[in-house]
């Protein structure tokens, strides 16, 4: 019998390579949703502050990097990503983009259900059914990439050498 008391953990399976065919169907599930986001009016920034704000609740760091890098490219602030958080105390997102964080918040904790009556409600005075559903989709989305790289232990990329 060996002595595990001094052993690292296990290494975890990278299960989007395990299950390459799930993984592939998730990605694409990723695209229809980009899309249907697009189509619905919700620009890329919104998409990515919903990412964000769901990889900050779930505490994925590999999607919070990816994220971040990716909303930075698509224009958003330093400022406005480090306040993200804190999004409800601050007049530094539109009324698209708070009703957004709260359906995306209400989606990842579905168990609370007065907050999500509460975002759904908020939602309905802003956005459209359509930017809804699809708002709704990104969070969904980025809830199971979220899952893939938590359980998979995805290492954050260095950041690249200036």
């Amino acid at each position: 019998m060996s002595d595990h008391t001094h052993s690292s953990p296990p290494r975890r399976i990278s299960i989007d390579k395990q299950s390459s065919k799930a993984f592939q169907a998730l990605l694409q599930v990723s695209e229809a949703v980009r899309a249907t986001a697009a189509e619905a009016g919700l620009d890329r920034t919104t998409v990515e502050l919903i990412n964000i704000r769901v990889s900050q609740l779930n505490g994925c760091a590999y999607c919070l990097g990816l994220h971040t890098r990716t909303a930075l490219r698509a224009g958003d602030s330093p400022r406005r990503l480090g306040i993200l958080s804190a999004w409800r105390d601050t007049g530094l997102f539109t009324p698209t983009e708070r009703a957004a964080l709260a359906l995306a918040e209400s989606t990842t904790d579905p168990a609370n259900a007065t907050a999500q009556t509460s975002a759904y409600e908020a939602a309905r005075q802003v956005l459209s059914a359509t930017q809804i559903s699809a708002a709704i989709w990104v969070a969904v989305t980025i809830n199971a990439f979220n899952r893939v790289s938590i359980m998979s232990k995805h290492p954050v990329p260095p950041p690249h050498s200036k």
